[in-house]
Parts: C-alpha cells; structure tokens; sequence
C-alpha cells in the first residue's frame, strides 16, 4: 500500500487532499435495498450532518428533490463530499477525501447510474439481506462491468425478519458469478444483531444497545460459539487471496503468520483486478457495519493513480488512441457526465477531471462543437447545498458554472489537447405519450422547459408527430414521464395536457425479399430520374441496420450511391405493418439506372425510399413489442392470484422460488399489457406485494393482438 512518505509527483504542491487519499465511489442496488439510507449514515459518521436523514421521513439529504422526498425514491444521482479517517491499517490517521454518488435504484432511472458509474473509479453494491441479488442488481452489475469498475458489496438490512448473510452471499455468487467472499460476519441477525467479526484481524465489534445512534461499540473477543466459523471463514478468505498475492501465498504455504496488513495488501489487489468481492454485513436503518464499510472503501476501494489509464481518441484521427493518466501537471482533460438547471445560478455542468488543474476564468475547448467554453465558477456539491472553489485537481468531481453549448458525454480539454473521451452510452426510451399545453401561454414555456429537460437527461426525447403536428414525449417508463410532467409544472409552471403513454414498438422483416424503386418526374424542361434495386435480409438480432452498396460497372454512379442509402434508412424509420421504425435488417443495393440529365440526389433518394417500401412489403415483415422483466414479491397465499393476473397479460412465467413464506415470481411480460400494475398487483395482494420491470427484449407481437395495435396506433401519434 502507498506510505505516506511515498506521495505520487502527480500532485501539484497546492492541492488539499493527495490522489492517494481520494476515493471517488457510487452507491447503486436494486430499488429499495437501502443506499440512500447506507448513504446518509455515512455523512452522519464522517460529520458531513448532525443528525440522522430518514428516507422515509422525507429529510435524507441526497435525495433533495420534492418529488424524491414525497415518494421516498431517488430520482437523480446525487454528489457529496466527505472524509474520513480510518484507527488503523496503513492508512491509520490520515484522513482521506470521500467523494460519493448516491444513484437511483429504479429502471426508470438507469441513465443516472450509467453515467455516474462512467465517472467513479469504485463503486459499493448494496444487496439486500433478504431478497439477495433482485433484477436491478444484475442490471447495476452488468453496468459495473461495462465500465470495470472495482467493488464490494454491503449485505444491508440484516435487521430484518428473513435476513439471511450467507444465502446473499450466495446469491452473488450464483447470479451474477461474482467471485464473492466475506471479510466481516455478522454476530446473529434480525432482532438479535449485535456486532460484525472482523476477519482480517480476528476481532469482533460489539455495539452498545444504550447508544442507538450505533457510534458507540467495543472490539472484542469473537464469541466462543462464532470463533470456528470465523476460523473457517478466514481460511477460505486467505485461500481465495493467495490466487492475487504472491507474498501472501508463500506465507500461507509455508505457514507463518499472516499479518492484517498481508491480507489487506490482497484484498486491495484482488478487488483491483476486479475479480474479488469483499463481503460486509450490516444495517443501515439500525446503524451497524456502516463505519466497516467505510474502513474497507479507504482500504481497499482504489485511488485515482492505481486504476489503468483512460482511453482517449485523436479528435482528428478517431482510431488513434491516447492514454490519459491523473497528473496535476498534464493538459486539462475532463468529461462532462451530467447537466442540471439551478434556479440560482443556471446551467450545471458535473464534470469528472482525469488530468490537469482547472482554475475559475480558464477557457475550455470542446472538440464535438469545435468552440471555446469560459469556465465562470467551479463548485464541489453537496446534493443541493454549493461550495464555490478556485481550482480542480485530476480525479476531482465538481461542477461547472458558465459553459453553454455543452451536453453530456462532451469531452472538455485544454486548446490543443486534441483528445475526446469516450462518453457513457444510454439505453434507447421504451415508452412515448403526447404532451399539450393548456395555454397559448403556456406554448413558449413548455418548448423552454422539454429542451431543458431532455439537455439533463439522455434518455428522455422529445420529437414532433407530423402527421398531427403534436409533441411526443419518450422516456423509460410510466414513472419516468410521470416526473418529467410533474418537473414541468413545478419547476417551469407549465400546464400541460398528456396524451396516454403508448408503446415504443419496432418493426422487423422475417424473410429475405428483392424490391424495386423508379422516381420519374416529367414536367417540361429537366425532369427527375432515379433508379434502384435492392435486396433486404433479416440481420441477427440487436445488430442493428446494415446498408451497403454492391453497385459494380457504374449502373448507379458513385454520387448517388449515398442518396440512395439515406432513403433506404428514412424509409426505416417508418415500417409498412404499422409506421414504427424497423430494426435488425441488413439492405444491399445491387442495381439500378440513371439519366445523364435528368438524375439527381433527391431522385435517387426518393427511388431508394420506393425500393425499401417494395420490398418490406414482401419480406413477411413483423411488428415487434418491448417485453419486460418481471420480479414480483408476494405473500404465498397469494401466489396463484398473482401468477393467474401475469397469464391474463401474456406473461411466462419463468421462474418461481419460496423463501420464509415468501413468493418470488419471475416473469417475461409484455410492457403494454403493464401499464396500471402497481395499483392491481397491491389490489390482488391486500398491499403486501412489490414488483420492479427492467427492458428485457423485444418479441413479435402475436397475431391475435396485431390488428388491435395496428388499429390504436393508427389513430396515436406515438413514434419513436
């Protein structure tokens, strides 16, 4: 581990806190498992906050949005900084620089994650000690993976009835492959959760049950009936460690002693190379294990300097690849991972440094726009509360004040850095409705307020139906455009009327076909001519549109190759079962012909419009519905209602397990049969069941509901 005396020449002299003494880390899980809560106790131990934020009581201080503190959800990802100080370890006295994101646990939500992990060098995965790993665990995991980002996992909830830290940890282990181990225990669980075994030191943590604020415990002896399993526990921990650890697996062979600095130094390694998981139990809502986890984040979550460099592109070669590494010293080269608009101060750019200093006044280049940004102020954020700042570091999170034509995912860097980062990328909207405004004075409010919504978040689109002239909002769900629509009225004071959400179907071809496209027009003087032929062919799925040109001998010249293609992707967009864009398709353009004078680019895109209509028509095309997955918790008794309500909404049921007399039903169902669950799955259960969806894939749409859609969307303007 880094001495202190061992401090990188990366730092600039002037900076606060040492890359080696910052850790910038995100908090995600699965809907409900208790992050914000994990989180508010963390700013309550390392003295950000006096007292003790509820979730349920509407004060948590990271979710400081109305809506978020009426529904007892977060909605947006929120930054805060703290520090903390670990009693012992290489690190023993030093106090280190937290910066924490607070991420949203709902799929509506997902974006926020997306980028958050995007940005953060450790991540902590808060499972829930009943449920175990839920069906927005695995999506988080799978993001975590995306972005290799290092992490452990916190069993939360031990407090509860049915909390069971083994079979969590299990879970990890068989749904997600995580490479799982626990290096606390805890002492009983529910009502009888007294303390945590620390397995690294062989010691145990008892709390005062006269200090309910859970500051307050003692180390210990471990429980003479807990010390075997601990010893076990260990042994299996030291034998996972020494695949890591050369030094620790000599000791361990040669059976030495192994130090609590020996089986740290592994841990960190192991959870570096991101195929260990370090395992710690505890309860937010009854304050214990917290302060743990925050020892083992310092230990062995990593610095900015211990993670490999970030990938940057030549901004004019796009293939040439630039590695950026944290030095205070080296050009300024930032990622903008998320814009906010502040009543007081405007527009907020949150920015992740990866190397430079940037001072208020500076002047930035963003090489998507190819213009110069004057960065006014800078700001480190404390979910809503501001703290202006004269300089950023490498590896610091904060926000900037003054920058215009920014949206995320834009790289900002220093003229003549000639780099661009590689922005997070964001799952497509599922789900679209009208919105009107009430008013002709409200018109002008509305277009202000969805540019500046749809500006914070990439996956909410805003489009224009031409056919009836009305605006179509998309988003990821029902609960997504239920806030958008809420924001709109609170913070931009617009009424506003919305149509019913409707479904953001797509539409594919399942046979091979040839089509033909002619555009003719005669009309005295030089005319109009196009001519293409093409062949289309379904492609695998989730590949996408693939158009290419196989035009030899000139029978297309070389210039209208492009115009024709284009057409061929417009006439995409609007599919012939039911005008939805269609997907999965691969076009060749294989022949054609053209006039000497009488050819143009748009004949030939209008001829490539006709040749995809043509075909389509007689390639078997099919419409294509999203499908969700389902996880619904209910009370046994109630088991058959609950599956009997997914059949009558053609769902299969894919999975059904019992845990203490609780029902888990796992399901694929169609998204446009889902809307209006919530209230009849509570309804079928008394208001004992929760349920969470996540986009699971799209499928063809049977016959018998075909004409339905067919018919409906015919009359809706939803297309997205």
């Amino acid at each position: 581990m880094t001495a202190i005396a061992e401090l990188s020449t990366a730092n600039a002299p002037d900076r606060g806190k040492p890359l080696e003494f910052t850790r910038n880390i995100g908090i995600a899980a699965h809907i409900d498992a208790g992050k914000t809560t994990t989180t508010e106790r963390i700013l309550y131990y390392s003295g950000v906050v006096h007292k003790i934020g509820e979730v349920h009581e509407g004060t948590a201080v990271t979710d400081w949005m109305e809506q978020e503190r009426e529904r007892g959800i977060t909605i947006t990802s929120a930054a805060i900084s703290c520090q903390w100080t670990t009693k012992d370890g290489p690190y023993t006295g030093v106090e280190q620089r937290i910066n924490i994101i607070d991420t949203p646990g709902h799929v509506d939500f997902t974006a926020e994650v997306e980028r958050s992990l995007r940005v953060l060098d450790g991540a902590v995965a808060v499972f829930c000690a009943v449920a175990g790993v839920q069906p927005q665990s695995e999506t988080v995991w799978r993001q975590m993976d995306k972005y290799h980002v290092p992490r452990m996992a916190f069993i939360n909830k031990m407090d509860r009835t049915g909390a069971d830290f083994y079979s969590a940890v299990n879970s990890i282990k068989e749904k997600l492959g995580g490479n799982a181990h626990p290096i606390y225990l805890p002492i009983g669980a529910e009502d009888q959760l007294k303390g945590i075994v620390d397995l690294v030191c062989m010691r145990a943590a008892i709390y005062d049950p006269s200090d309910p604020s859970g500051v307050a415990f003692n180390w210990e002896e471990i429980p003479a009936d807990m010390v075997e399993q601990a010893e076990a526990y260990r042994e299996s921990l030291i034998e996972a460690l020494a695949d890591f650890d050369d030094t620790l697996a000599s000791k361990y062979l040669e059976g030495k002693e192994l130090e609590a600095d020996d089986i740290k130094r592994a841990i960190r390694t192991a959870t570096l190379s991101l195929k260990f998981i370090g395992v710690i139990p505890g309860s937010a809502f009854k304050n214990k294990g917290v302060q743990m986890l925050m020892d083992a984040v310092v230990d062995y979550l990593p610095c900015p300097l211990d993670l490999p460099p970030m990938k940057a592109y030549d901004d004019v070669d796009g293939d040439k690849e630039i590695d950026i590494v944290p030095d205070d010293s080296a050009k300024v080269a930032g990622l903008a991972f998320k814009l906010w608009s502040d009543p007081y101060v405007g527009k907020l750019v949150f920015c992740r440094l990866y190397s430079g200093t940037l001072k208020k006044g500076d002047v930035l280049y963003n090489p998507r726009t190819r213009k110069k940004e004057r960065v006014s102020r800078l700001m480190v954020l404390k979910a809503d509360a501001r703290e202006d700042i004269e300089v950023a570091h490498s590896g610091d999170i904060f926000a900037i004040v003054g920058v215009k034509n920014v949206v995320t995912g834009d790289t900002l860097s220093e003229m003549g850095a000639g780099l661009v980062l590689e922005p997070p990328s964001f799952p497509e909207p599922v789900i679209s409705m009208s919105i009107e405004p009430n008013t002709k004075a409200d018109q002008e409010k509305l277009s202000l307020g969805l540019q500046r919504l749809s500006e914070e978040d990439p996956t909410f689109k805003v489009s224009s139906d031409e056919e009836t002239g009305q605006t179509i909002v998309s988003g990821m769900g029902e609960l997504h455009l239920e806030i958008i629509r809420d924001r709109l009225f609170r913070e931009f004071k617009v009424e506003a009327r919305s149509g019913k959400p409707q479904i953001a179907y797509r539409e594919t071809i399942n046979q091979a076909a040839d089509g033909e496209g002619k555009f003719v027009r005669q009309s005295g003087g030089r005319g109009q001519y196009g001519h293409a032929v093409i062949k289309i062919e379904p492609n695998e799925k989730g590949k996408g549109i693939e158009v290419v040109s196989e035009i030899v001998g000139g029978a297309i010249p070389r210039e209208f190759i492009k115009p024709t293609i284009d057409g061929i992707t417009e006439a995409a967009r609007n599919g012939t079962v039911a005008g939805y864009p269609v997907i999965d398709f691969k076009a060749r353009i294989v022949d054609g012909s053209f006039h000497d004078v009488d050819s143009s680019e748009a004949a030939f895109k209008m001829a490539g419009i006709f040749a995809f209509k043509d075909a389509m028509a007689k390639a078997d095309p099919a419409l294509l519905e999203p499908i969700m997955s389902v996880e619904v918790t209910s009370p046994e008794e109630h088991q058959g209602d609950v599956v009997g309500d997914l059949n009558r909404r053609r769902g299969q049921i894919q999975a059904m397990e019992t845990k203490n007399n609780v029902a888990i039903i796992n399901a694929f169902v169609p998204l446009e049969a889902m809307f209006g669950y919530a209230t009849d799955v509570r309804s079928l259960t008394k208001g004992r069941a929760s349920y969470s969806m996540t986009p699971s894939h799209f499928e063809q749409v049977p016959r018998s509901v075909l004409n339905t859609i067919v018919e409906t969307s015919s009359r809706a303007p939803a297309r997205s």
